[in-house]
């Protein structure tokens, strides 16, 4: 390993870079977003619907932080960027994901009454949000299955063990 293997994270902290290509779910996904947002069909956006389309991406930036991107990017100063500028961008902010972070933010999702547990209540309801007409016996399995430490609710340690286990992340 080389000193250049390492960057620091937005937050200050040293991590191993990530040179991993993006798959073709995220490319497509870029791609849908960016032409969702080119509200004028134009092949480009301005710095509100760059704001609102990498929100819409999952990524929480702050107004200095697309500022700078557009200050970066729009080389031309026309107020807008256009998709491969766009597409640059967010192949970076992607490969820049904490992979635990993002699961520990899916785990908040879940635990919508925030007492660092999923529960049989928790499980229905999102089962329920997403369509899926589940029995509580099969939702207590699943819950049974993850459950480690045999309390009959799932923790954060036993949720990134089981996303890390099914490759999601």
């Amino acid at each position: 390993m080389k000193k250049s293997d390492f960057s620091l994270t937005p937050k200050g902290k040293l991590a191993k870079k990530h040179r991993a290509e993006l798959t073709e779910e995220q490319k497509q996904e870029i791609k849908e977003a960016f032409d969702l947002f080119d509200t004028e069909k134009i092949g480009s956006i301005d710095y509100h619907e760059l704001k609102v389309t990498m929100r819409a991406l999952g990524f929480d930036v702050k107004k200095a932080e697309v500022l700078s991107l557009m200050k970066e990017f729009d080389r031309d100063n026309s107020g807008r960027i256009d998709f491969q500028d766009f597409y640059e961008i967010m192949a970076r902010k992607f490969r820049e994901r904490d992979p635990t972070e993002e699961i520990l933010k899916a785990f908040k999702l879940f635990d919508d009454d925030g007492d660092g547990k999923i529960s049989l209540k928790n499980l229905r309801r999102v089962a329920r949000e997403l369509g899926e007409n589940l029995s509580d016996d099969e939702l207590q399995a699943m819950i049974d299955e993850f459950d480690k430490n045999q309390d009959g609710l799932i923790d954060e340690q036993e949720f990134l063990s089981i996303m890390k286990q099914t490759s999601v992340y």
